[in-house]
């Protein structure tokens, strides 16, 4: 574990309202950590999940378009690892609110990397900094698979977001600061929002399982992502920030599919294979400039964290798919 100035390390986590943040702030604890959480909004209605599902996790109001309230997260926690994950990351939603985007998303990154900078002082390197990067950022792609020097070509605000959040580079290498960035591919769980189409389409067989639905809206099949299990990839987060140098690191599982794949496992899962009749494309929920293919190379990943995916696509889509079913007939909205 990075330096701390106690026994037991701390750890301040921005988006801990996200599937990301609850894996990692569940991850976190369990090693023992003291974890603290930026919740944007007093009326955040997901503040309250985080409270039932991590309730030893210490909750500070916060905006990361807001300096002053960054400090404060920052005086009170005191963390040793700071993880950036808060950003407005649906895709979709970027189109439609792309100034927003790039101001929470891009520069969101710097004011938090500038309220570290005035936090740790004279001594920067006693506080790890982790930002969430985005294989959004590679776009229309250069090469396949993508590596860490892949040239960017991002194809959505939100991706053009994420690339000006690489400025964690450039703190870390103007000032010396302990900051590393994970490239992460698609990862998705349970706890995905039903805004991105894993869970869209998780929940929506689910409900034509259960009687409670009658078709799928989708926008493009053929679009193809590498798509992994968020559970996995937030250890990937941690291990970054045990290194004793930091650096960027792709993660991946390698593979790809398309909303086909995914959408034929999900309907198997439920004992139908005549799917089609049940789906409709719509071009609304086609996008202006479609990322047509996205593949990892988590090689350096692998190498020097020693990380590797553990749950595969197929698993992942069935365990989705069986919490919907559980949910739902547990009468959760």
């Amino acid at each position: 574990m990075s330096g701390s100035s106690s026994s037991q390390p701390r750890a301040l986590i921005t988006g801990i309202t996200g599937q990301d943040g609850l894996y990692l702030a569940e991850l976190l604890l369990a090693k023992g950590y003291e974890v603290h959480g930026i919740v944007r909004g007093q009326n955040n209605p997901r503040r309250e999940l985080v409270t039932e599902l991590v309730p030893d996790v210490h909750l500070h109001n916060g905006d990361l378009t807001d300096m002053s309230s960054l400090m404060r997260a920052l005086s009170v926690s005191q963390p040793d690892e700071v993880y950036n994950l808060g950003a407005i990351s649906f895709v979709a939603y970027s189109w439609e609110n792309a100034a927003l985007t790039s101001d929470v998303t891009g520069k969101g990154v710097l004011t938090m990397l500038e309220a570290l900078r005035l936090h740790a002082g004279d001594d920067l390197g006693r506080v790890r900094f982790y930002q969430a990067s985005s294989s959004e950022m590679f776009g229309k792609v250069q090469e396949t698979p993508q590596r860490e020097t892949t040239l960017l070509w991002p194809r959505s605000p939100y991706g053009v977001s994420k690339v000006s959040a690489y400025m964690t580079i450039n703190y870390r290498e103007s000032y010396g600061m302990h900051a590393s960035s994970g490239i992460l591919f698609n990862h998705e769980s349970p706890r995905r929002g039903e805004e991105f189409v894993t869970r869209k389409v998780a929940k929506t067989v689910a409900k034509i399982h259960l009687g409670l639905a009658d078709e799928l809206v989708l926008g493009n099949l053929d679009a193809r992502r590498d798509w992994g299990y968020a559970g996995d990839y937030v250890e990937a987060m941690w291990l970054m920030l045990q290194q004793d140098e930091p650096d960027d690191y792709v993660i991946a599982t390698g593979v790809s599919h398309s909303i086909r794949d995914l959408v034929t496992i999900a309907f198997d899962q439920v004992g139908v294979t005549d799917w089609e009749k049940y789906v409709r494309q719509d071009p609304k929920f086609l996008r202006p400039a479609e990322v047509d293919t996205l593949v990892g190379d988590a090689s350096k990943a692998k190498q020097v964290l020693g990380w590797e995916p553990k749950v595969d696509f197929e698993q992942l889509v069935r365990m989705m798919v069986d919490a919907d079913i559980s949910a739902l007939r547990d009468g959760w909205k």
